[in-house]
């Protein structure tokens, strides 16, 4: 049935009247470009991604000039085994470029690549024969389809005029004896060939290139010829054939391949609205399980780099992370985040977090982009992310455990959204899923360690990097260096030393220097708690902004703090510290960077938290702050 099918629908598209395939065609291009959303936003997506300064004007226009030119071939492909010799010609046109090659090759016998990439009109390029008397002897290779009936008509249909086809399952040897004759061999130059290809750069993303045409051309020392069909008109096409340089080596063949094919998509129009735009390429590094890391088993992404000058790769993968709302959760997930922008240097990083997080997140330099959450409320709130729908993100990784952030993340259309799913509750918006086992004790694992696991099941082998951040800031002055405080907590009150406790502290070491921090809401505590003290304690809270807020702790040669962000930032920046945890858990979140850490507990404490900071005595905190001074440390 198949077969008839093709049979009957190719005779009677070969001997329609042309205006009427062409207006056929032109109804099948629009309802598929109307009737298949993802397959037209997957268009506009690597328009996007392939041509940013591009505007969206233009990408319209190539995307529904791409879909009507593959239905154009679709429709020749049918009817080409009923149009003859006379019509082919009328349909192909040899360009001089054409007849340059075959004559080359007449002159000084060699065996010859043919490298096609996936433009429209491919199936012309079979009736090149039409166009070059003598013709050589070609064969290509091609990859037979699953139905036995289709297989069989393709293959009659592109054989009728002298190219033969040699399947991939069983023709590789005679193509290796045309090359050995001095012959042609044709390749379909592939840039998503999956794991047995090799990582290398097209439009400057990453995908998985044949090298097949690299090896051959190494081992027989064969010419490399690029051929398309460039179209002209409805029907009207002509092929050219151009000469691609190369040093004979496998990895510059194929670099240089994708550089000559870059070329074409980049200056001519005509061309990029004939390539097959609506093919995840790209695709190769986005499978689930290895999403977040950059690896196969051939790389040649180093000598894409040498070839090509370029100092590192470029950042098309559009990456986002929505950050935790808590400063202190957004420090522990650093570590994690240098580790993810190691491991996937091509990605275009966005970090959507508070606003008034993102002037310090920038000065860590693991984001390319800052993104901050609206202001706005409702609906309106959401639309913000919809609208971002338009830059075609790639991935939203999620360290959030709100329905909100889902509801975020789907709005911006990403194809892949990462996130962290506990029982009883699945998180149905998100398409992958870290689902935490229904034993697993979050009280007894820290939240650092949850999120490794998370991102490791889905590829990140890279190591966290638990050095700390170093900031830029003005030089401190000469004086000695003072010891900080941080005696508020902005969101749990049990959270805090008494004040009593705090004055206590600081009169044990009347030789010391104090810096008291804090947010606006704190200043009423940090001013008891520096009264009386003279010049000696100084009361910042509610005068600085975060990052000079992170530059003053950075100064300190030690902090003493309750369990809050500026607790982990201090951290983070490698300052010496006194933490103090009552009520909340040290063992989910405690500091994580690789600084000197103090952690303090009430008497009989549990490990896990509980106890009253009422009952953490002065004298415990001083012995400790004398410990740690011992030590020393150079503030930055």
């Amino acid at each position: 049935m198949v077969k008839i099918a093709l049979q009957v629908s190719g005779w009677l598209l070969a001997h329609l009247p042309e205006f009427l395939v062409r207006a056929l065609a032109h109804v099948i291009a629009l309802l598929v470009y109307c009737g298949l959303p993802g397959r037209r936003r997957l268009i506009h997506s690597n328009l996007h991604h392939a041509f940013p300064e591009r505007d969206a004007a233009w990408r319209e226009a190539t995307a529904r000039a791409c879909l009507s030119r593959f239905t154009e071939t679709g429709l020749l492909s049918l009817a080409s085994p009923y149009l003859s010799a006379e019509r082919m010609r009328t349909i192909i046109r040899a360009t001089p470029s054409l007849h340059e090659v075959y004559a080359a090759h007449r002159a000084s016998p060699h065996p010859v690549l043919i490298c096609a990439p996936h433009f429209a009109y491919w199936e012309v390029l079979t009736a090149m024969p039409l166009l070059e008397q003598p013709f050589p002897e070609f064969g290509a290779i091609f990859r037979p389809l699953d139905n036995a009936a289709a297989d069989a008509f393709v293959k009659a249909a592109r054989e009728r005029h002298g190219i033969r086809l040699l399947s991939r399952r069983d023709g590789f040897q005679e193509a290796v004896r045309i090359l050995r004759r001095q012959g042609f061999v044709g390749i379909l130059y592939d840039q998503n060939a999956g794991n047995q290809g090799a990582l290398t750069l097209l439009l400057d993303r990453v995908c998985s290139t044949t090298e097949l045409v690299g090896l051959l051309a190494q081992k027989f020392s064969a010419r490399t010829v690029g051929l398309y069909a460039r179209r002209l008109g409805f029907w009207r096409v002509e092929i050219r054939m151009e000469p691609v340089a190369h040093d004979g080596t496998t990895e510059s063949v194929t670099v240089n391949l994708n550089c000559w094919l870059e070329r074409l998509l980049r200056t001519d129009d005509n061309l990029c609205a004939s390539w097959l735009w609506g093919h995840q390429r790209w695709k190769t590094q986005d499978a689930p399980h290895a999403r977040f890391r950059l690896e196969q088993k051939r790389n040649l992404l180093a000598d894409e780099l040498r070839l090509r000058g370029l100092p590192a790769l470029p950042r098309r993968t559009r990456l986002w992370v929505r950050l935790p709302n808590w400063l202190g959760d957004v420090v522990m997930a650093l570590p994690l985040l240098r580790a993810l922008r190691a491991a996937r240097p091509d990605a275009e990083i966005t970090f959507v977090a508070k606003g008034a997080y993102l002037p310090l997140l920038g000065q860590l330099g693991l984001a390319d982009r800052l993104r901050p959450l609206p202001r706005k409320g409702g609906l309106a709130y959401f639309g913000d992310f919809r609208a971002a729908r338009a830059e075609f993100i790639d991935c939203c990784l999620l360290l959030t455990n709100s329905t909100r952030g889902d509801l975020e993340a789907w709005c911006t259309g990403a194809r892949q959204r990462f996130g962290v799913a506990r029982p009883g509750k699945p998180r149905w918006l998100l398409t992958h899923r870290y689902k935490l086992p229904a034993d697993y004790d979050e009280a007894q694992n820290h939240q650092f360690s949850l999120w490794t696991d998370f991102l490791r099941s889905f590829g990140l082998t890279q190591p966290a990097d638990l050095k700390p951040f170093h900031l830029a800031a003005p030089a401190h002055p000469s004086t000695p260096a003072p010891i900080g405080l941080i005696c508020g907590s902005e969101n749990t009150p049990a959270k805090r030393w008494p004040v009593g406790h705090w004055r206590a502290l600081i009169a044990a070491l009347p030789e010391q220097r104090f810096v008291l921090f804090g947010t606006p809401n704190d200043r009423a505590i940090t001013g008891q708690v520096a009264a009386g003290f003279g010049g000696r304690v100084e009361n910042t809270a509610g005068q600085t902004g975060l990052v000079e807020f992170a530059q003053r702790l950075q100064s300190c040669r030690l902090l003493v703090a309750n369990d809050t962000g500026g607790m982990h930032l201090a951290n983070a920046l490698g300052v010496p510290l006194v933490a103090l945890f009552g009520p909340t858990n040290p063992v989910r979140t405690g500091p994580v960077f690789a600084s000197g850490v103090t952690l303090l507990q009430p008497p009989g404490c549990p490990r896990t938290g509980g106890g009253s900071l009422a009952d953490l005595p002065p004298e415990t905190a001083v012995a400790a702050v004398n410990a740690r001074l011992s030590v020393g440390h150079t503030p930055s």
